[in-house]
């Protein structure tokens, strides 16, 4: 049998190593790990699955497939659409996606969003395929208050859509141009009821076929949030 002999220092070494390495190791799992940027963009598709989305159960609604990158809402009698399966922010936030009308003459990604505790709808492409705007604001539709616009949309072109809701205001883009700022307070806020089913965040299209990608939800910073309160409204 082969025996080992280890030295006295040699043995000192050994432990002295052990010990080092457990500390280190214990020290390391003790860490804290940084957390996730709150405020970052958080992808809410992965461009190959529904996964975080169902189909909206709408009456006659039009087949909804992901191909491409993106999810396909086919036109329905009368909508099609897709509804969050989680909970978003009620306020604080920007949720963003990108657009296309494929086919039809209506809205293409038409989509509700909480504000509070009351929801509310970005109607884009509406009436007819040109009316922007809130649905509804103290009872009225996109196509008769204050962010009521019309904008001429391109078959087959993507359209990068925002919509920021913070404590004190609700903004919207739309290519890049502003579309709707309207101050929260002395307003009320709802949705038609035809996207009831689309609460709390969905996106809808009406006798229309559609197409998103590029769905994402963040968290404002606290000087977002300042920057809105301090806009002085004439």
């Amino acid at each position: 049998m082969l025996r080992l002999s280890l030295s006295r220092p040699t043995l000192l070494s050994a432990t002295l190593f052990m010990w080092a390495a457990s500390w280190t190791a214990a020290c390391t799992a003790a860490e804290p790990q940084p957390a996730a940027d709150n405020h970052a963009w958080q992808s809410l598709f992965d461009g190959k699955t529904l996964k975080h989305w169902q189909a909206t159960k709408f009456g006659g609604a039009g087949q909804v497939t992901v191909e491409n990158g993106a999810i396909t809402m086919d036109m329905g009698n009368d909508l099609t659409g897709i509804t969050y399966d989680g909970q978003p922010p009620r306020t604080n936030y920007e949720f963003a996606l990108e657009g296309m009308r494929i086919d039809g003459n209506d809205f293409f990604c038409t989509t509700t969003f909480p504000v509070g505790d009351d929801p509310c709808t970005l109607v884009v492409g509406g009436w007819g395929g040109g009316v922007v705007g809130l649905s509804s604001i103290d009872g009225r539709d996109a196509s008769e208050n204050a962010t009521t616009q019309y904008v001429r949309f391109e078959e087959k072109k993507w359209y990068p859509v925002r919509i920021r809701v913070s404590d004190t205001r609700i903004e919207c883009w739309i290519d890049k141009e502003q579309v709707v700022d309207l101050p929260r307070k002395k307003h009320k806020f709802s949705i038609r009821p035809e996207v009831e089913l689309s609460k709390p965040l969905g996106i809808s299209t009406w006798q229309t076929t559609g197409a998103v990608r590029n769905l994402r939800l963040r968290h404002l910073t606290p000087a977002e949030i300042k920057a809105a309160a301090e806009v002085k409204d004439h």
